[in-house]
Parts: C-alpha cells; sequence; structure tokens
C-alpha cells in the first residue's frame, strides 16, 4: 500500500467508544469494524466477553491498552467504558480530500457551534437520508462524535457523508474558492429560503443552539437566508432546520 493510500484509509477511520455503541457496531454487517481497543483494566463480564466474541467472529485486530492509553484514543476517558472501535467508513473523510474530487454540482449542510448532541445525531440523519451530498463538521466548537450522536442518528452516521475540518471558517473560504456559494441561514435577515436558487455548488450553513453563526463564519457569507415564520416565532431548532434544507429539492419537486 502506497503512502497516499494508507494516508487515505487512516483518515476514513471513524473511532467511537463505549461498550453498546461498539456492541451494536459490531453486530450491524454494513459497518467494516477495523481494530477493536479494549482497557486491560477491564473487569471480566459479560457484555465485554460478548465485544471480544463478536470481534473475533469478524476478524477483527484486537488491542489492548493502559487505561490511560486507552483514554487518548477515545479522547474520551470518562464515557468510553474502556472500550474503543476504529470503523473503515468511506464516506468520514477530510473536506480537502472531497474537494479533489468533488462532483461538478453539490449541495453540503455545515453547522457552526451545535453543541447539543442529539441535534447533531438528527441532523446526521436528515443528510443521510437525503440528497444532500454531505455534512461539513468542524472539530472545533461542535459536539463530539459519540454515543449520544449515534443514538441520535439511529445508526446512520455510521453511512453519512461527513466531511470534516478543524476551524469552519478556513474550510468555507476553500469552498468558496472552488466555486460554492456560501449561504448562512439567519432568522432575523436575508432572502426566504423559497425565493433563493441555488448555484450549482453551495453550501448552507446553521448556528449553534445559542450563539448561531459566528462572526469569523458570517464574514464567509455569499448569501444571507431566512425561513419565515409565524406567530411570533423568532427561530427553528437547528436539526429542525437542517431537515427542510435536507429535502427542499425534494419537496419542491414533488410540488
Amino acid at each position: 500500500m502506497s503512502y497516499l493510500q494508507r494516508k487515505a484509509f487512516y483518515d476514513g477511520l471513524l473511532t467511537i467508544y463505549g461498550r453498546k455503541p461498539v456492541m451494536e457496531a459490531l453486530r450491524m454487517p454494513s459497518v467494516e469494524p477495523y481494530r477493536l481497543h479494549l482497557a486491560k483494566t477491564n473487569r471480566p463480564g459479560e457484555i465485554v466477553r460478548d465485544i471480544t466474541r463478536l470481534a473475533e467472529n469478524r476478524g477483527v485486530e484486537i488491542q489492548h491498552h493502559s487505561r490511560e492509553a486507552l483514554s487518548r484514543i477515545s479522547r474520551n476517558r470518562k464515557q468510553d467504558q474502556g472500550v474503543a472501535l476504529d470503523i473503515n467508513c468511506a464516506q468520514y473523510r477530510h473536506y480537502q480530500d472531497y474537494l479533489q474530487q468533488a462532483p461538478g454540482k453539490f449541495q453540503i449542510i455545515a453547522l457552526d457551534g451545535v453543541t447539543n448532541p442529539q441535534n447533531l445525531g438528527m441532523t446526521i440523519r436528515s443528510v443521510c437520508a437525503s440528497p444532500i451530498q454531505g455534512l461539513l463538521l468542524p472539530e472545533k466548537g461542535c459536539a463530539p462524535l459519540s454515543p449520544l450522536v449515534i443514538k441520535a442518528s439511529a445508526g446512520t452516521l455510521f453511512q453519512c457523508s461527513i466531511l470534516r475540518c478543524q476551524f469552519l471558517d478556513d474550510a468555507l473560504a476553500e469552498f468558496a474558492v472552488n466555486g460554492a456559494d456560501i449561504c448562512i441561514l439567519d432568522a432575523r435577515d436575508g432572502l426566504p429560503l423559497s425565493q433563493f436558487e441555488a448555484s450549482e455548488r453551495t453550501v448552507y450553513v446553521l448556528g449553534g443552539e445559542t450563539l448561531g453563526v459566528s462572526e469569523a463564519v458570517r464574514k464567509r457569507a455569499s448569501h444571507y437566508l431566512n425561513i419565515p415564520m409565524q406567530a411570533g416565532v423568532d427561530s427553528l431548532n437547528v436539526a429542525v432546520t437542517a431537515g427542510l434544507l435536507a429535502f427542499r429539492d425534494v419537496i419542491a419537486r414533488a410540488d
């Protein structure tokens, strides 16, 4: 395997943690597990034995680590329960890898400061089920891909096209250079979503539950859009907004 092939392979590894999420992933035929990590301090128990047996039956490499080393792999000592699993997800990749092979037309949803795991999970589910080409997810400022996110996504996290970046404003700048319009959903300002005609390459940016879209990201905007609301309601839940965006074209064709 060449360096570039190895890099692409390891860039596509998603590490999940927690006993129940790991066991459920090992039971899913559509999931391709690569390596199981277990803490040496795990007490013998039925669920750890079941996880080990599932991994062995699928030919998954098993490694045992000190508790400290395991926490560095999971990046969440408080919730990993001494178990982590590397999964080979072809749809989980760095945004720059996507841009190098991006189709002529795409629509992507980006999240800025979405810290609620349930909102992130439900957004992933909507993106996965829709014609949207991917979810641009920054490592800084958004909820991590935790067991709560996996649960809220109903397992679709393993199939969803997730494009990761470190800082969203930097990634949006590169999308803009590659011909994408950056559209920020703002409840207070902008063109009604129903009147907006998307360009061939469009990134829709949704802000977090409390602070909305950050100033650094707002500076990248090509357009501001809003969803008109009634009865004095001034905003929608971010996952609801993501669902409306994800199926916007499907609904329009149905009409």
